[in-house]
């Protein structure tokens, strides 16, 4: 018997997560019920190897059989028995249905099989025949009790976008809180990271192939290269490991592709603006007479993003002024453009950019803010959309070594590079002499009158110290696997290792030296040589110091800004090492059917290390400086779990199974956690399935918790003890603690699968997770709100002055009491074949989550943040998501129409003072239209097009930083894929 065991979620830990979108609890229900499939013409062995993974169905065929047999192209949503006759068609051959869920291929003119339960084949019953199974299980018809979402290719390119990240988060489950949007101004530059249900991006766990990523920004992954993701929707540390609280992305490779495949797209806002092209490519073919298999694809995108956020309506130049309205064209009220003096008889006088003052437009002053007049914004020339420029390959090789014992390797690279405006280093209150040597003579003798020798200046810098940031991410990952099996195939076993380095290179140029512009700015009249030199020169000699004009806007020579910016450096590596073995098996058959289980071990070990220039570490810059750190951690794990079928073909419980699984971890940082999950499945009638789970989940504190060392920037705070300040700009220190404690999750899930018509299924999963001593960044208004609440540990994070004003807030990682969400989801699918002769077929489909409730409570303060929906940097999601999704799919045309569906929410709802709070609910539509046409050499050359946001609907106010809202607009793309 030669088994291909090309299951390649591998980690026999996951025996209790199906891998379908909607659960195959029961034969019949596997049989009849509707999936997406996307299967390339090719090979017949190919194409039904690819079936039983995107239907999670066995499938037996004699080698005879397949040999020199091809299929035709499956794309579209199908019940799986039209699924594989479609793929049988004009092949000569059948698929005949056994008890267990899965099929056998014979020859059409052959005698039937007696029974359904004749058919039945165990894997590797059969000694002869090629045994293709796309279940981790490897035991057909297994429903999980955990919920879990399938999405295939297709689906995610309803409308083009960067990366899979990006088209994770048109789904209702996700919450893009770290994205190119969100991303622009802080030291994340466009990553895009997975966040199931707004939880956060630590407790979502990306894998791929069943494995672990060194680093888990999604621009690393070639999406070519991408089959189906698995995406389970509930707390799985038991059966993946710690950071599985909110759930686990598993990104499925095409390790079977054979064929090429190549593909390009352009695309562009209505706007004119976000061009994107992007190129991408595919390989795969077998070799060593079929024993052997090699793919290797890649993908190269460029996205200019949106330059300013002043770009789009309700994006830029807005401020919450003190929390009491949403407010636009803001700007700053004293630092601007040129300078701005604040002190003395001179006080509210501005420069011209020849040196002569003015009395500037200030428009209204709240605080620090100015509503209309010339206030300046960072607003004004930081990106609303980061820039993107990456690419990706990655190849797989598998070589059967046996007929039972199969070797595979990949190996994974990527890129992501940029540069582009950050934000700007500023002053306030800086003290200008009246010698200064840039000042005229009618500034001078102004101040002479008055008797002063000196007054301060505030000043925007966008013409010295606007600095950019210079991104360059690399990334690299190699895995080898063995896989077999042995006792005609009842028992099944993996082992791996992977290696992976994770290289973070930032460059920020445009930073002010604080010493260097100290000295320049204090710049005299050299009494030798009547020209300006730093008045250090005439004390200290020779300096190289370079005097500075800050007086007017363009005054700083090129010469005086080299002299007084700097190049902030950071060089990060981040290494993972990780392994694991497992057995998995049927060892005894009960009555009910055979008793499954899985036990193996895994470990991995993480590092990290921050490089950074001499001038960081001597915080020699202004307003920001990188700061060094190292540090690492390891963990070792033993797994076990169990599936149990208790009763068969009962009234109300025909397939009544319990599902039981542990895991042991064992931290360097922290000692032995222990997780756990227990579920049980069960059809009440046919095709009604129902599902419960109770799982103790953990997520320890990663890398960047423990060992960071503090960061700085900026942010907003409205201070409760002086309102009337306003808004005000306060620096924020973040970073690590190494005394974090793990975090404890339980998590209840219960739900039910219905396929009550062949083309018609459902399901609703109602979730509730809560997450004790959570690991949490506060954001600086969070600290001082929950301060002034009562949290007095929370207090000691705010530094203030002799006058009470807040100077800094420490906002490093903390352990909260209780992070708790709750909710429902649910998924509808119909699709209506036509029976025309192209194939044709209406696929309709919703998916939708509900949430109940999402609160932080501190044992001080509980926080509601359900509809807290327009800013990214506080917690919150909306009350309902939904995707409905309408389309026309055939061998030739298809076309979809999708309408993405927000609920009425808040920008802030903890911000109950501000006086136009409310969101709307917001509807947006997607379209795509695609025709194949066949090309000659059986080639096959599809020509699509796509619109994003069809009727260009504006986000809602204050969207600067949103994680939902569309700040785009309309944005077309057209391309093309060829395929032979």
């Amino acid at each position: 018997m030669l088994s291909l065991f090309k299951s390649r979620l591998v980690l026999a830990s996951a025996l209790g997560v199906s891998v379908s979108a909607l659960a195959t609890a029961t034969p019949v229900m596997a049989q009849t019920q509707v999936r997406q499939f996307d299967i390339p013409a090719q090979a017949l062995a190919s194409s039904l190897l690819e079936f039983s993974r995107q239907s999670d169905i066995m499938v037996v065929v004699a080698p005879d059989l397949a040999a020199g047999r091809t299929a035709p192209a499956l794309r579209g949503r199908y019940a799986s028995e039209e699924a594989i006759a479609r793929l049988l068609r004009g092949s000569g051959l059948r698929a005949v249905a056994n008890a267990r869920g899965g099929y056998r291929i014979e020859r059409a003119d052959s005698a039937p099989s007696a029974t359904r339960q004749d058919a039945a084949t165990t894997p590797g019953s059969s000694g002869e025949g090629i045994v293709v199974t796309g279940s981790r299980i490897d035991l057909p018809g297994y429903e999980s009790p955990t919920p879990l979402l399938r999405m295939t290719q297709s689906d995610l390119q309803v409308v083009s976008r960067p990366n899979l990240g990006a088209a994770f988060a048109d789904l209702p489950q996700f919450k893009a809180a770290e994205s190119p949007v969100t991303s622009s101004t802080n030291t994340g530059a466009g990553r895009f990271p997975i966040n199931i249900r707004g939880l956060g991006a630590q407790r979502s766990l990306l894998l791929m192939d069943g494995r672990r990523l060194v680093d888990g920004d999604l621009n690393s992954v070639p999406s070519i290269m991408i089959a189906n993701v698995d995406v389970v929707t509930g707390g799985a540390s038991a059966a993946w490991g710690s950071d599985a609280v909110a759930g686990v992305v598993n990104l499925i490779v095409d390790g079977d592709y054979e064929g090429v495949r190549l593909g390009a797209h352009g695309g562009i806002s209505s706007r004119g603006d976000a061009q994107e092209y992007g190129f991408s490519g595919k390989f795969g073919t077998r070799f060593a007479d079929g024993r052997g298999h090699f793919v290797i694809g890649g993908e190269y995108v460029d996205n200019k993003g949106i330059p300013r956020r002043t770009d789009r309506a309700n994006t830029g130049r807005w401020s919450s002024l003190g929390n009491t309205t949403l407010t636009p064209d803001i700007g700053y009220a004293t630092r601007l453009k040129g300078g701005y003096i604040t002190s003395g008889v001179l006080q509210g006088q501005g420069f011209n950019p020849d040196g002569t003052l003015r009395t500037p437009d200030i428009g209204t002053v709240i605080g620090s803010n100015m509503i209309g007049g010339e206030g300046p914004s960072n607003d004004d020339y930081s990106v609303l959309v980061t820039p993107q420029r990456r690419y990706a390959i990655m190849g797989k090789a598998s070589y059967e070594l046996t007929d039972t014992l199969e070797i595979s390797a990949d190996l994974r690279y990527s890129r992501f590079y940029n540069s582009y405006a950050w934000f700007g280093s500023h002053i306030d209150n800086w003290t200008i002499q009246a010698d200064n040597a840039f000042l005229n003579n009618d500034i001078r003798q102004a101040l002479a009158a008055a008797g002063q020798d000196s007054f301060t200046l505030s000043r925007f810098n966008g013409d010295l110290a606007f600095a950019d940031i210079d991104v360059d991410r690399r990334n690299i990952q190699g895995t080898i696997a063995l896989d077999g099996s042995f006792g005609d195939g009842r028992w099944r076993y993996g082992a791996y290792y992977s290696h992976g380095e994770y290289r973070n290179k930032l460059r920020t140029p445009g930073f002010l030296i604080a010493e260097n512009f100290a000295n320049a700015v204090d710049a005299v009249i050299d009494p030798a040589t009547g020209a300006p030199v730093c008045r250090v020169q005439l004390t200290q000699g020779d300096s190289g110091c370079v005097p500075l004009n800050l007086f007017g806007e363009g005054a700083p020579s090129q010469a005086a800004i080299n002299y007084t910016t700097g190049t902030p450096r950071f060089n990060g590596l981040d290494k993972l090492d990780t392994y694991g073995a497992s057995l998995r098996g049927e060892p005894v058959d009960l009555p009910a059917g055979p008793v499954s289980i899985a036990v193996g071990v895994e470990g991995r070990r993480l590092s990290t290390r921050a490089d950074i220039s001499e001038m960081d570490a001597a915080g020699a810059f202004r307003t920001f400086n990188f700061s060094g750190f190292s540090g690492s951690y390891n963990v070792k794990e033993a797994f076990a779990e169990v599936v149990l079928p208790l009763v068969h073909d009962t009234p109300l419980l025909r397939n009544l199974q319990l599902n039981g699984a542990v895991r042991a971890s064992d931290y360097s940082t922290s000692g032995t956690i222990w997780s756990w999950k227990l579920g049980l499945t069960n059809e009440f009638f046919p095709g009604v399935i129902g599902r419960v789970t109770r799982s103790r989940d953990i997520r320890a504190p990663n890398l960047t918790e423990l060992y960071t060392t503090p960061t700085m920037s900026y942010g907003g705070i409205v201070d409760p003890r002086n309102p009337d300040a306003g808004t005000t700009s306060t620096l924020i220190y973040g970073g690590g603690n190494p005394q974090l404690q793990p975090e404890l999750a339980n998590t209840w899930t219960a739900g039910l699968t219905m396929a009550p018509l062949p083309s018609l299924t459902a399901s609703i999963d109602y979730f509730n997770i809560a997450i004790n001593d959570v690991i949490s960044t506060l954001g600086g208004q969070n600290i001082v709100d929950r301060c002034e609440a009562g949290n007095t540990n929370l207090c000691g994070y705010i530094n203030r002055d002799s006058a009470g004003r807040i100077t800094s807030i420490t906002s490093s990682q903390v352990n909260l009491a209780q992070f708790k969400t709750d909710g429902i989801d649910a998924e509808v699918a119909y699709s209506l074949p036509l029976n025309n002769s192209a194939n044709g077929r209406i696929d309709v489909r919703l998916i939708g989550t509900w949430v109940n409730s999402f609160t932080r409570d501190d044992d001080i303060t509980k926080i509601e943040y359900v509809k807290t929906q327009g800013y990214a940097f506080t917690d919150g999601t909306p009350r309902l998501r939904a995707n409905l999704s309408v389309g026309y799919a055939s061998d030739g045309f298809s076309g979809l129409v999708r309408g993405r569906f927000i609920s009425a929410g808040y920008w802030d709802r903890t911000r109950p003072t501000l006086t136009n709070n409310d969101y709307a609910a917001f509807m947006y539509f997607d379209l795509n239209l695609s025709q194949k046409v066949a090309v000659a050499g059986g080639k096959s050359l599809e020509i699509y097009g796509n619109v994003a946001n069809l009727f260009d609907k504006d986000p809602p106010i204050y969207s600067t930083f949103t994680p939902y809202y569309d700040v785009i607009g309309r944005y077309m793309t057209i391309g093309a894929r060829l395929e032979f």
